[in-house]
């Protein structure tokens, strides 16, 4: 995960000016041919279907979990998978140099900067969930200074300007609620917050065998990582296996993990030890959930 502390801005600069100028510095090449350019700005729920659920089996004696209609964890497991298998690209149009750790890649865009990497994969998921239905107002993430970023305030205009290690908000654009300028917002989350301080709002699970889908595997730092629990199955025996995604450094297409254990791509869920994954160890401690929402949408399907 990138290195990045508040207080190296300068005071009194616009975020968002920020943002544009440590940005325009990089020219990234045309998005590889498998990518649409007109998927960019194209929210998750209205691509194609080929999901994760009809794309992955489960392990022979596992069924899947049932999940809530309009929960995190039903949109997870609905989520696009491209054909086949596929190469994970970088945000720049080049290949990944390690092919050999994913098992699937989601149909989901990394956009064209260097920012989508590890915990900030958490937070698209995440936040792409919470803007599909009816939990817009609900979108906040916390920068690594502690301050919150809630995308109602940016929808209405508002702009962060960092002064030493604090942050503080003032109108500077138009009222939009529009996801090309949702998608603004999360770049700047992206860059302003991390796995530290992702961390920090989730909730440590007290049995990791009861894992859920949309929890997180999460070590803090800088850097540090984090991977997402997008499937959960169990068998009679209550034993539950779950799926990993993740995407990594630099920013790249989220990919669902190999598994090193004899039901690859599934992870068995135990209460302690330590869960390897191919680019990062982690101690089933490192279990952390979300706080429990339903976006069902409305009647017309608007949130």
């Amino acid at each position: 995960m990138r290195t990045h502390f508040l207080i190296l801005v300068v005071a009194g600069v616009f975020v968002g000016s920020a943002v544009q100028q440590s940005n325009e510095e990089r020219t990234a090449p045309a998005v590889h041919s498998e990518k649409k350019a007109s998927e960019k700005n194209v929210p998750l729920s209205d691509k194609p279907v080929r999901t994760i659920e009809s794309a992955v089996r489960p392990p022979q004696g596992f069924e899947r979990i049932d999940v809530e209609q309009g929960s995190f964890g039903l949109w997870l497991r609905d989520l696009a998978v491209r054909a086949g298998r596929p190469a994970v690209f970088l945000y720049d149009g080049r290949r990944k140099a390690n092919q050999s750790v994913h098992y699937a890649v989601l149909d989901i865009d990394v956009g064209s900067k260097d920012l989508q990497q590890c915990a900030d994969a958490v937070i698209r998921l995440r936040a792409e969930y919470l803007f599909s239905g009816s939990c817009r107002d609900d979108i906040r993430f916390n920068f690594s200074s502690g301050d919150t970023a809630r995308w109602t305030e940016w929808r209405d205009g508002l702009r962060p300007t960092v002064s030493e290690n604090s942050v503080s908000w003032a109108r500077s654009a138009g009222v939009d609620s529009g996801y090309g300028n949702f998608r603004l917002y999360l770049e700047t989350v992206f860059i302003y917050a991390g796995s530290a301080s992702l961390e920090l709002e989730l909730a440590s699970v007290t049995n990791p065998e009861s894992v859920e889908i949309g929890d997180v595997f999460i070590k803090g730092g800088f850097p540090g990582h984090a991977v997402l629990v997008v499937d959960v199955a169990k068998n009679d025996a209550d034993e539950r296996v779950f799926l990993l995604a993740q995407s990594y450094m630099p920013a790249q297409d989220i990919h669902i993990l190999k598994s090193y254990e004899d039901i690859n791509p599934w992870y068995r869920a135990k209460s302690t030890g330590v869960l390897d994954t191919p680019e990062w160890g982690f101690g089933y401690a490192d279990l952390k959930r979300f706080a429990n929402v339903n976006c069902a949408t409305s009647e017309n399907g608007s949130p």
